[in-house]
């Protein structure tokens, strides 16, 4: 992990930059499909759900005041979020789309004023900073 500011004019730079964002997807898919059959399963998918943090109190500290009932269903609605044609499993487009949405929601709620965070190693977020730092070094 590491400390980064961004804004979400360097989010929406990286989704809309196709190559960079789909070799970052592709790349993401890849590793979460562990059995290599090209659809991610509910259990595949875990690890990418439970980076999303949506239970996050403070610091990295999780709400363990959920039930496991209570968990089941947060978990369980985030991957009917992905997975789009309901079939149970889901595919490199599905996942691709997700991220896409997912990715533009946060930077419209960034906004255009810088802010400091800290960003997972690996994570879009940071592969989004590095572009943008790429991009600088270059111009």
């Amino acid at each position: 992990m590491s400390v980064e500011i961004l804004d979400g004019e360097t989010i929406r730079s990286f989704v809309e930059d196709e190559q960079a964002f789909n070799i970052s997807v592709e790349s993401r898919f890849a590793s979460l499909d562990t059995d290599n059959n090209g659809r991610l399963s509910y259990i595949e998918m875990m690890k990418e759900l439970l980076s999303l943090r949506v239970i996050e109190t403070h610091f990295g500290v999780d709400n363990i005041g959920l039930s496991h009932e209570e968990l089941v269903q947060v978990y369980g609605s985030l991957f009917s979020r992905f997975d789009h044609n309901g079939d149970g499993t889901v595919d490199l487009e599905e996942f691709r789309a997700e991220m896409k949405e997912m990715m533009l929601a946060v930077a419209n709620g960034l906004g255009f004023l810088p802010v400091q965070m800290l960003v997972e190693e690996g994570s879009f977020l940071k592969r989004a900073i590095e572009r943008e730092r790429a991009m600088k070094l270059t111009a």
